[in-house]
């Protein structure tokens, strides 16, 4: 299933969650690199309950259809939150600990189901983490 809509719009594919105003930097960061940062609904824990979370994520998934949802913090509120719908939604995948190079990988894999477009984009944005310098 192709990421567009019929009017030629990208349709929401995955949610991003996290802390403060990570998620929406991470989005706007693939919107400036790429165009396609409409690809991701963004969600800030910020202010929120983790039932309010909880219900947040669960109208979101069902408003928006997506089955991927990526957070930032392994043991974060988002991911915790995110868990617990799972037990509901077995259909959805869960990614923690969220970069932009994981992100940019899922946008560019628009032609791929959803969830075989971010596991290939866990192992890509885990291959970007690297080290430089430090000597001691």
């Amino acid at each position: 299933m192709s990421s567009r809509v019929s009017s030629g719009v990208r349709a929401v594919r995955a949610i991003v969650a996290g802390h403060g105003e990570f998620a929406a930097g991470l989005v706007s960061a693939v919107d400036q690199i790429t165009g396609r940062g409409s690809a991701f609904r963004a969600i800030s824990a910020r202010d929120l309950s983790g039932a309010d979370l909880d219900k947040l994520l669960v109208q979101t998934v069902e408003e928006t259809g997506v089955t991927v949802v990526f957070t930032d913090l392994q043991a974060g509120s988002c991911t915790m939150a995110a868990r617990r719908i799972l037990r509901d939604r077995p259909d959805v995948l869960l990614v923690a600990g969220a970069n932009l190079p994981m992100l940019l990988d899922f946008v560019f894999a628009e032609d791929v189901p959803a969830i075989e477009a971010a596991r290939h984009a866990v192992d890509r944005g885990r291959a970007a983490i690297t080290a430089h310098g430090g000597k001691t």
